[in-house]
């Protein structure tokens, strides 16, 4: 038996027992991708999701999918974001959709998207519209074509993928954009962390969080893909605070994230979580 070391969120309905076995399967999982070669994960990354939420039926993906209220929910959410992005004539791609609600939801306010994920195990009887195309992807390649997307979004995407994976997903999220398209990736950030099933038990991820990145590492993986301008939003509510990134800004966020990765977990989870530092990171590249 696998005891938690953190209290479990009001918000997380699933017993002890439930969470526990959830985090075996996972980090088992997790091992597999973190082990295989890069020929492996052409078919490993859709297998073992399927095999998650075929052995976790509580997953929180899957019993989000049955509350029209959360999702509604987490769709407002993310809109709110990015509504402003969104005209008639632009494609928008959003790669790693879950349940594909929040690509559903923006098809109402652009020409085409495309929702590119690994598994569709969750997608099971869903009814697109015409303007939605559901396509399936090694995790690494994306099936759509070059210079054609205006707007790529991720939400909780890039942490799942093997390290050795994620520059090369962001050159060919990079190869789709058209020129100056924009991709908007959302990730957790690792001082805040672990934000997956393992923030239960362990001190760093080792769940489906294969990596969890800082602001500096993920401005440098978007310059090496080819951005030409890249930028750490910060949102509350209604208000985003856009800080270009620069020689200057990355100067002092080396510093600042230097100095919190050396403190003791406790205190580098506790601070790293106020929400206008690194809780969450919301980094824009331009093409």
């Amino acid at each position: 038996m696998i005891f938690t070391k953190i209290t479990i969120p009001k918000n997380d309905k699933r017993s002890l027992e439930t969470i526990n076995e959830h985090y075996k399967i996972e980090k088992e999982l997790a091992s597999k991708l973190l082990n295989s070669n890069q020929k492996e994960r052409q078919y490993l990354y859709s297998s073992v999701y399927d095999e998650l939420f075929r052995k976790v039926p509580q997953h929180p993906q899957l019993t989000r999918k049955s509350s029209p209220e959360a999702t509604a929910w987490v769709v407002t959410q993310r809109m709110q974001f990015l509504r402003p992005f969104l005209k008639a004539d632009r494609t928008f791609l959003e790669v790693g959709p879950g349940d594909c609600s929040l690509s559903i939801e923006v098809a109402n306010y652009v020409k085409q998207v495309y929702a590119v994920d690994v598994s569709n195990e969750i997608t099971k009887n869903i009814v697109f519209p015409k303007n939605v195309q559901f396509i399936l992807s090694d995790g690494r390649n994306l099936p759509v074509p070059n210079n054609s997307v205006d707007i790529a979004y991720s939400h909780q995407l890039m942490e799942h993928l093997h390290p050795d994976d994620a520059i090369e997903q962001l050159q060919n999220i990079y190869t789709a954009l058209a020129p100056n398209g924009i991709y908007i990736c959302i990730t957790p950030n690792r001082l805040s962390g672990p934000h997956d099933i393992s923030r239960y038990f362990d001190e760093i991820a080792t769940g489906f969080h294969l990596k969890e990145y800082t602001v500096t590492e993920l401005y440098s993986l978007f310059r090496q893909s080819g951005f030409s301008q890249v930028s750490w939003v910060k949102s509350k509510g209604k208000i985003n605070l856009t800080i270009p990134l620069n020689w200057v800004t990355i100067g002092w966020l080396k510093v600042i994230e230097g100095l919190l990765s050396r403190l003791p977990y406790v205190w580098r989870k506790k601070i790293a979580s106020t929400p206008m530092l690194f809780r969450g990171m919301t980094i824009v590249g331009v093409k």
